[in-house]
Parts: C-alpha cells; structure tokens; sequence
C-alpha cells in the first residue's frame, strides 16, 4: 500500500474507532442502571446495605419477590393491575383518538384546518405538569378526583399522537383508495374502520407503543388527582414505599424488587410490537 493510502486509511479507521467508543459509552451508561437493579433486586436488606452486590452471598430473589406481593396486604399487585388498565387500556383507546384526527386532519378539508393543526402543534411542546393544576380543578367540578376516571380520561387524548396519525395517514393511506371506496358506496365512517385502519397499522401500533411508555411512567398527574391508595399506578405506589423506607428500612428490598417488575411491561410491549414499530418509524422518517 502507498503512503498516500496508507495516510488516507488512518482518518477513517480513527473515525470509525471513535464512533464505536462513543457507541459502546453509550450502552454502558444505558444497561448499567438496569444490571445495577437486577442484581439489587436479587439481594436481601443486609446485602444492599453493605454494597455486595456482586457476590454470591445474601441471595434473596424468591423471598423478595414474596414479600413484595405480601408487603401492606398485597397493594402492589392492585397497583400493577391499576397501572395496566391505565397504561394499556388508555393507550389503545388514545391511539384510537389520535390516529382518527390525524387521518381527519389529512384527508377532510373544513376550515381553519391548518390553524386548528398548529394548535395542536404547539400543545406538543406544553409540559404535561403544568397541565395538571387545571386538570385538577376541571375534574374536581365534575366530581371525578380521587376516582379511576381522574387519571384515564386526560391521558386519551395526546397532541403528539394526533401529529403522527396526520403523518402515517398521509404516508400510508393513498388518496386514491379512498375515491375508490367511495365510488363502491362505501360510508366515510365504514371507509375509514375497513380501509383505512388497516393501512394505518403499523402507525396505530407506533402511536400506542409511545402513549404506553407515556402513561406507565405517568407519576405526576396520579400524585395530584389520588389520595386512595388503592387506585394507585406503579410509580406513585414505588414513590410512597420510598418515602417510608428512611423510617422502615424492610421496604427498601421490595421497592427494589417493585422498579423491576415496573419495567417487564414495556420491555414485553417493545418486543412483540417491534416488527410494527420499526416499520411505522421508517415510514414517518420517509415522509
């Protein structure tokens, strides 16, 4: 090989190897948290005081795992199945929504469109916490604070969901199709439930993996809407067995063990749903 080739081939392996480093740094600050609370939440109360966590000594996962479901009556396990009912039900109902406008937004003309869209643009950039003082005081007049509905209704509806739908209908559902439909006597709303909604599968599905990931970490809105401990989500029961933990130190094993079982839902979501997943992020990337 030249000199030449050999000073032009030094830059790009250099390159290439700062890339790799930069991307190896960056899975090391991702996966060391997660490995970090697995080998906590395997560990008894002695263990993880003393920060010995990697040795073999004060295994605990199973009696952990037991007192978990038996800590306070067995509260985690209703707070796993609240957080599931608002996490999946709210985000399939609020992909439902968002999908719908965006594909009314797309292909209905009516006035005011584009302002009413640049609206919605701009609640994306609204913070969800400052929204919740006035989502308290409206479900306070209606009587819905410290219910199931104080926490469900306000995650149904997403601007950033009503975004992507307008950008998946415009990628996936061809104008053409639906003129199509229509000279065959098809409805708008039939149209749309047997035609439309297929095309916009992969979109549905990009839509509700992000409500999902929205609503189960959802804290601040459950910490201002409940008082019942029995309605609550995940994160806001964690958050208040931490609190107790300085004064009963038996809690710190079980909130460890609790952030661990938090975080298999959405694992088992991105999983299974990643083949849609991909498909809609490269189709809105493309548009």
């Amino acid at each position: 090989m030249s000199a030449t080739g050999s000073t032009a081939l030094r830059p790009r392996l250099l390159g290439r190897a700062t890339v790799n480093a930069v991307v190896a740094i960056s899975v090391l600050y991702t996966l060391l948290p997660v490995l970090w609370l697995v080998l906590a939440a395997a560990k008894n109360r002695d263990a993880l005081f003393g920060s010995d966590l990697l040795s073999l000594s004060g295994f605990s996962f199973a009696q952990n795992l037991t007192d978990l479901f038996a800590m306070d009556g067995g509260l985690y396990g209703r707070w796993y199945v609240n957080s599931l009912l608002y996490a999946v039900l709210g985000a399939a109902v609020g992909a439902l929504v968002s999908v719908a406008c965006g594909y009314a937004f797309d292909k209905y003309r009516f006035r005011h469109k584009e302002k009413l869209f640049g609206l919605v643009l701009a609640a994306v950039m609204v913070p969800q916490t400052v929204l919740a003082l006035p989502l308290y005081l409206m479900a306070s007049e209606a009587g819905l604070v410290n219910t199931f509905w104080a926490v469900f209704v306000p995650v149904l509806f997403n601007p950033f969901g009503v975004y992507l739908g307008r950008i998946f209908s415009q990628g996936y559902v061809p104008d053409e199709v639906l003129e199509a439909a229509r000279i065959d006597g098809a409805g708008e709303l039939t149209m749309y439930a047997r035609v439309a909604l297929r095309m916009l599968g992969p979109g549905l599905v990009t839509v509700f993996l992000f409500q999902l990931t929205a609503i189960w970490n959802n804290f601040f809105l459950p910490m201002v809407m409940l008082s019942d401990q029995d309605l609550y989500p995940v994160s806001l029961g964690l958050y208040a067995w931490n609190s107790s933990a300085s004064v009963s130190p038996e809690y710190y094993p079980v909130v460890i063990m609790g952030s661990l079982l938090a975080v298999v839902p959405l694992i088992l979501a991105f999983v299974l749903l990643q083949r849609f997943w991909r498909s809609g992020l490269t189709a809105g990337a493309v548009k």
